[in-house]
């Protein structure tokens, strides 16, 4: 596949082979969006008024002050606590509660700015994606030695596939085709070694050989949240 701008951060994303290549494609725009947020994004107003207004999830303020920069976290948060103050808590005490207050903590504690950013950008890379996709050729082989795709991201995929700038009707098919493919030839083999891995916890079956089940645990909750687990577990060498 011949790169241009657009098409390089695809080509290095489904290079690697490792894991699933729509779950690398969000780590690297949450890495970038954590460092933007706590770094040059704090001095510009039109980026604050929207983090003011809409917060950030338990998991991106986690990163964001993992960070390590104290200065932008803080001042974010300053204005973020001054926001809430002005328009979602009543200016006194007493009196019934207002439901419409109520109803927009619901909506700020269920926002992220990097959340949504993730989201847009997700959605623009993607169709970079299906459109080196129809081209066939290195790209299309590419996308299909995958290891997988995990199943948050199936089923985002074929939702972007069959939505605006998606896959065009006379490709769905074998779009579809190719990445269910991804996703379910992975899940059979995550079923077997699961399975196997309860085996090796019978008495009769000491000693044997665990083959690829060792990590099934771990590999099977990667690929039903797209998220890596905490390291947790049973060795071969514990069981």
């Amino acid at each position: 596949m011949k790169e241009t701008i657009v098409t390089i951060p695809i080509n290095d994303l489904f290079a690697p082979k490792d894991g699933c290549p729509m779950c690398r494609m969000e780590a690297m725009l949450e890495e970038q969006y954590v460092e933007f947020i706590t770094g040059d994004a704090m001095m510009e107003p039109s980026v604050r008024v929207e983090t003011n207004r809409v917060g950030f999830c338990h998991r991106h303020f986690s990163k964001m002050s993992q960070s390590g920069k104290k200065l932008p976290n803080a001042l974010i948060l300053e204005s973020h606590l001054q926001e809430i103050a002005e328009k979602l808590l009543p200016k006194k005490l007493g009196g019934k509660p207002d439901k419409k207050q109520l109803e927009a903590i619901g909506a700020e504690l269920s926002s992220c700015y990097v959340c949504n950013r993730i989201e847009r950008d997700m959605h623009h890379l993607m169709e970079t994606v299906f459109a080196e996709w129809q081209k066939g050729g290195e790209f299309k082989k590419l996308y299909n030695d995958q290891p997988f795709i995990c199943l948050k991201h199936y089923r985002f995929a074929m939702l972007a596939a069959m939505g605006k700038n998606g896959v065009p009707s006379k490709y769905m098919s074998d779009f579809h085709a190719d990445t269910a493919a991804l996703t379910k030839n992975y899940l059979d083999v995550l079923r077997k070694d699961i399975s196997h891995f309860a085996t090796m916890f019978d008495y009769r079956n000491r000693g044997a050989d665990w083959g690829t089940s060792v990590d099934a645990i771990e590999r099977s909750i990667e690929f039903l949240t797209g998220e890596k687990p905490f390291e947790y577990g049973v060795t071969s060498e514990e069981a």
